[in-house]
């Protein structure tokens, strides 16, 4: 498992994604409704293999996407 943070300047609608290479959407850790401030959640990646993963984040006004690499 790894540790995503982020900070969320308003309220909103935040999703964050999680893509291997070939931009196909392995798991979706947060959808949901957040308040503004600081998070950080635990992402468990156990089922999925090594490699460059990339996660995205969505909020109101605010996408951001970085690169992850998972190994075991």
């Amino acid at each position: 498992s790894t540790r995503i943070r982020f900070s969320l300047p308003e309220s909103g609608f935040t999703k964050l994604t999680v893509y291997d290479i070939t931009g196909r959407e392995v798991a979706v850790p947060v959808k949901d409704d957040l308040n503004a401030g600081d998070y950080e959640i635990s992402f468990v990646a156990s089922s999925l293999p090594s490699g460059v993963y990339y996660y995205r984040l969505s909020s109101i006004n605010f996408t951001d996407t970085k690169k992850m690499i998972l190994l075991r």
